[in-house]
């Protein structure tokens, strides 16, 4: 009995520990569970694929163990009428792939193997969520993939839009709303439209319509859409690092194809009450003018411009190695990629966005543009001047010295290839000197708080909010001088594309007597016998001379821009201007704000 009796207590004892041991481990690992589930939801390691419908399986790495993750998926591909741009997914930690180590490969509907394999066009980014591939476009009907130089390992394919009807960018503006860019509207110029008809649609997969945020639009005007962001995706934005895309629902048509992410523009975070960074910036859009842009760049510093926002335009001629070289020379400029064709307005609208908070006034003239002034003149003096005619119109613009005057317009001089028959050794405003008699329009330099909610903008002039007003300046004391016209093997490049969204493409049989054509020229790039003294009505050498007599090196008498130019002194930074703003910090964060 005694031995029965201890038999029992040890079994007991037994089934004790044993479910000690067992309840001990379900709580470890509902613990471990639960925290792991929550990292997943909110921490920073979760970044979502966007795009896909399904889970695009992704390469493995190119060596080293099998049991590597993922390095690289294809979410949105985007057809161009002149090529294809793909958006890539990287893990954060992974390596960027280069134009030499990526192949572009052509595929059938039904097939898995490529029909045609073609070397990109360029690569763009600088971020494992930002790079892009330029693809060229390859024949109809097939489809554009990726696949890795070295050895046989492709990407799958992701999901393919068109691009005349594309929602591409979007962003959250400073009072929470939300901007978004739309090719296919048909809105027509400068016109503000029914926003009743639109709705911004937040989600990731689109066809889902029960788990998509919907927002009505606030207002409507060319390709630029505004709604009210819903509190929920504010949220979630913070914690989803800028991956919700975003799209437009048109009454009557449906959701639009979307690439756009939820982003917000980079730049300092500013207290309203505080000064400005810059006084004077200057925004542009290019499209293979690296060898033109040393110069522009160089002179606008000399006569008071602090920043400048490049955005590139599908350039393929090593603009990003220029740019490099001027941040090295301690110029405060950043290279934008936007790939977006015939979109150069909403361009400029994101540029605006971007500059609100570091720049009092932003102009924005093209790389053949120059600020042009007179009389030994710099930018802070003309803007001085603007503050002392400007008054005050409310309790907003007291904050700022400059009061009512949101625009200043600029009268803009086109000038001809002047006798020219190739490119000035010495740069664009030494070498042209002959220009036609009337200014052909005029430039902006704009306030962005002063811009109108709509963010309108036609030929580089935007609309003002109520209550501002613009100023045109006399034209003794600035114009600008547009090198429109030059030499042929220069000026024929614009025959390729015009990046304005509401001008026709010089080789399109459209509005052949506009201004922004030239005239006589017709729309095929053939070379006319009296091309190098056409547009030659007044001899006017007033920005050459400056440039000379100023900027001219003593000893070997070149110029900055040109090959074998050494500074003397601090000439980089020999501007009243720049002595003001040479203890301010430009380090290389500033070439992806």
């Amino acid at each position: 009995m005694k031995d029965r009796r201890r038999r029992n207590d040890v079994t007991w004892y037994r089934f004790f520990l044993f479910t000690v041991v067992v309840v001990l481990s379900c709580v470890l690992f509902s613990c471990f569970t639960f925290s792991t589930f929550r990292r997943l939801l909110f921490g920073a390691s979760f970044h979502p694929v966007l795009g896909s419908t399904r889970r695009t399986p992704a390469i493995k790495a190119i060596s080293g163990d099998s049991s590597v993750a993922p390095v690289l998926s294809i979410r949105e591909t985007v057809t161009l009428p002149d090529q294809v741009v793909v958006f890539l997914n990287y893990p954060p930690s992974a390596r960027l792939f280069t134009k030499e180590e990526l192949c572009c490969t052509y595929l059938s509907a039904n097939s898995s193997e490529p029909k045609l394999k073609l070397s990109p066009v360029q690569t763009d980014g600088e971020s494992p969520d930002d790079q892009i591939v330029r693809c060229p476009i390859g024949p109809r009907g097939l489809t554009v993939s990726l696949a890795l130089q070295s050895g046989d390992i492709r990407v799958p394919p992701g999901p393919t839009h068109m691009w005349d009807s594309l929602v591409y960018e979007a962003l959250i503006d400073g009072d929470n709303t939300t901007i978004v860019f739309v090719k296919g509207l048909s809105l027509r110029p400068a016109k503000v439209y029914n926003a009743s008809i639109f709705e911004c649609v937040y989600g990731w997969d689109f066809r889902k319509s029960k788990l998509l945020i919907r927002s009505q639009a606030i207002s409507a005007a060319q390709e630029i859409i505004r709604c009210k962001t819903p509190l929920s995706v504010l949220n979630s934005q913070r914690k989803v690092n800028g991956s919700i895309k975003v799209s437009i629902r048109v009454k009557g048509r449906g959701v639009l194809h979307s690439a756009a992410r939820l982003g917000r523009p980079r730049g300092p975070n500013r207290n309203p009450v505080t000064r400005k960074p810059h006084e004077m910036c200057i925004c542009t859009m290019v499209y293979n003018q690296a060898r033109f842009l040393k110069e522009w760049v160089m002179y606008h510093a000399r006569i008071g411009v602090q920043r400048w926002y490049i955005y590139d335009n599908n350039s393929d001629d090593d603009i990003d190695s220029l740019i490099e070289s001027l941040l090295d020379a301690n110029y405060n400029i950043s290279r934008h990629v936007w790939p977006w064709i015939k979109a150069q307005e909403a361009g400029f609208a994101h540029c605006a966005l971007r500059a609100r908070d570091s720049c009092d006034w932003v102009g924005f003239i093209d790389v053949d543009e120059f600020f042009h002034l007179k009389s030994g003149l710099m930018f802070h003096d003309v803007l001085e001047d603007v503050s002392l005619r400007s008054t005050s119109v409310n309790s907003r613009t007291q904050l700022s010295k400059y009061g009512n005057i949101g625009e200043i317009r600029v009268s803009c001089y086109s000038f001809g290839p002047s006798g020219l028959k190739h490119v000035p050794e010495q740069g664009i405003t030494v070498g042209y000197t002959c220009r036609m008699l009337a200014p052909e329009r005029h430039k902006s330099i704009i306030r962005p708080e002063a811009l109108n909610s709509s963010l309108i903008n036609v030929v580089h002039h935007f609309h003002l909010r109520d209550g501002f007003r613009f100023m045109n300046i006399y034209k003794g004391v600035m114009v600008v001088n547009h090198y429109k016209y030059q030499v042929w093997e220069v000026f024929k490049q614009k025959f390729h594309r015009r990046v304005a969204t509401y001008v026709a493409d010089w080789q399109d049989e459209k509005n052949v007597r506009s201004k922004d054509r030239a005239p006589g020229l017709g729309t095929r790039a053939i070379e006319p016998q009296d091309w190098s003294n056409r547009f030659c009505e007044v001899r006017d050498t007033g920005l050459r001379d400056r440039v000379l007599q100023n900027f001219v090196n003593p000893r070997n008498h070149l110029l900055p821009w040109q090959e074998g130019y050494e500074d003397w002194g601090e000439a980089e930074n020999n501007t009243l201007v720049e002595k003001r703003t040479r203890r301010k910090s430009r380090r290389r964060q500033n070439y992806n704000q």
